[in-house]
C-alpha cells in the first residue's frame, strides 16, 4: 500500500491530494496559487516530497516572498545553503 504524503500537506483540502491536482496549480501560471502551494509544502511537507514538485533553485528565488514560520524559513535557508550551490 502506497502512502499518500500529500495528505500531510493538504489535509484540509482533500481535492489536492493527487499529484495531478498539484501539478495543475503549479502549471496554471497563477503566481499567488503557486506561492500558496509552495508555502504549504515548505511548512508541512517532507523535504523529499517538496523536492518532487519544486527544485531548490526555485525555492531559493521564492523563499523571501513567502509567509513562513521562523523555524521553517531557517530550515529551508540551510537546505538552500547546502544543496543550492552549483
Amino acid at each position: 500500500m502506497k502512502i499518500n504524503y500529500l495528505k500531510s500537506v493538504f489535509w484540509d483540502y482533500p481535492d489536492l491530494n493527487s499529484e495531478e491536482s498539484v501539478h495543475n496549480i503549479i502549471n496554471s501560471g497563477n503566481s499567488d496559487k503557486l506561492k500558496w502551494v509552495l508555502s504549504r509544502f515548505l511548512e508541512h511537507g517532507r523535504v523529499i516530497d517538496t523536492l518532487t514538485f519544486f527544485n531548490i533553485k526555485d525555492i531559493s528565488k521564492s523563499i523571501n516572498e513567502l509567509k513562513l514560520k521562523k523555524g521553517t524559513r531557517e530550515k529551508w535557508n540551510r537546505l538552500i545553503e547546502v544543496y543550492g550551490k552549483d
